[in-house]
């Protein structure tokens, strides 16, 4: 699966994540509607269009990028004034460029620093979020934590969320873990964070839970030793282990 496939899901699911993350209240969201819109000439598609229904608000584009592409500001800039050409929208408008990180930012054309200069688009990097975030900018932080604590944060976000919300948030916590290990069987994912019930349940007792965290400890183990990109030791991974039952 690809990364524009989670986020499109992710900002459809979660309607105040766009908001979030350029520092703009939640509550901002209300009065948008989240949409995809093909360019026609040339079939571009944006990662996501926020519309308003007041004219008094802005469009919001959105567009995630996860390797670094010479043309992507030339690409992305194009994109809009294709489709402001197109459909001659009545609103002013805005822009948001997200990155996996800062590095892969390529080098703003000239042609385009007074657009910038205008506020007109904002730049985010995932790897500097706060990581006393929101439930839903924790969301975000899961998709590029590295491997090696992706499991533990998939854990506490978990833990974070409410009744009413928790199958739809759980979700999507196994469709990011599917995605970074591709490897592994839905059933194992569950067994990693859900313990198999969080769908189920709105509590967790905890001697249940380091109970069936002993249960999950072989997933988690295997987990860790796949993941072994950074030269641990198999002690180091067994360490990893210990967090878990010492939760």
């Amino acid at each position: 699966m690809r990364t524009d496939t989670i986020f499109f899901q992710l900002f459809q699911t979660f309607d105040s994540l766009l908001f979030e993350l350029v520092g703009l209240p939640p509550e901002t969201a209300s009065g948008y509607r989240f949409t995809s819109v093909e360019i026609k000439e040339k079939a571009f598609r944006f990662d996501g269009i926020f519309m308003p229904e007041a004219l008094d608000k802005n469009i919001w584009f959105v567009e995630v990028q996860f390797q670094k592409r010479a043309e992507f500001y030339w690409e992305f800039i194009g994109e809009i004034f294709l489709y402001l050409s197109q459909y001659k929208p009545k609103h002013d408008w805005q822009a948001v460029a997200i990155f996996a990180k800062r590095s892969i930012e390529p080098e703003i054309p000239k042609q385009f620093r007074t657009i910038f200069a205008g506020g007109h688009i904002v730049q985010i990097y995932l790897d500097e979020l706060p990581e006393n975030e929101s439930l839903t900018l924790g969301l975000v932080r899961l998709i590029v934590a590295p491997k090696r604590v992706t499991v533990a944060l998939a854990q506490r976000l978990a833990g974070q969320v409410e009744q009413g919300d928790r199958e739809r948030v759980v979700e999507f916590i196994e469709t990011v873990l599917l995605y970074k290990f591709p490897q592994m069987s839905r059933e194992e994912v569950e067994a990693m964070f859900t313990l198999g019930d969080l769908k189920k349940q709105g509590y967790i007792g905890m001697q249940s839970l380091r109970a069936s965290l002993r249960a999950s400890l072989k997933v988690s183990l295997r987990v860790s030793l796949r993941v072994k990109r950074s030269g641990r030791s198999a002690v180091k991974s067994w360490g990893l282990g210990r967090w878990w039952l010492d939760y």
